[in-house]
């Protein structure tokens, strides 16, 4: 609301320069895997590895699936990217930029993101009465979509 700089330069610098002040390089397979989940939102290590191989093309070198797992760790250490558990399946991961509460439905595995400030009063409750924090980025809360609720209802 009227900061004096535009929304696009939140005071954050370019991200080669936050990774070389910490002694790190972006390097091009990690910025494909950076890519690759922005690109996919909630993906997978196996579906994003799966979509290097794809962009890479026959004979081209794609990254294998442990070291996906070890750019993707490397690249929420620095705050790049997000994981959710979303129920029993592997972690999701999302690009950190806009954090959101996922919903997924029990019956049909569909995810949706909602605003993370839905969930401001609960969290308030939360910290008031039980002194807990609640990290919204990293929640998912189970249960039934509207495509299926309306399914079970008209039958």
């Amino acid at each position: 609301m009227g900061h004096g700089h535009d929304a696009g330069a939140a005071g954050t610098a370019p991200l080669a320069e936050r990774l070389r002040a910490q002694g790190l390089r972006l390097t091009a397979q990690r910025q494909r895997v950076l890519d690759a989940v922005t690109a996919l939102e909630h993906a997978t290590p196996e579906a994003i590895g799966a979509r290097l191989r794809e962009e890479a093309g026959p004979g081209g070198s794609a990254p294998d699936i442990s070291t996906v797992y070890r750019n993707l760790e490397l690249l929420e250490r620095l705050g790049l990217v997000w994981h959710t558990h979303l129920g029993k399946g592997a972690p999701v991961y999302h690009a950190a930029e806009h954090p959101h509460l996922h919903v997924v439905c029990q019956s049909c595995g569909g995810i949706d993101s909602a605003s993370p400030d839905l969930l401001d009063s609960a969290a308030e409750r939360l910290a008031a009465d039980l002194g807990f924090t609640v990290d919204v980025g990293h929640v998912a809360l189970s249960g039934t979509c509207r495509a299926c609720r309306e399914r079970t209802e008209s039958s």
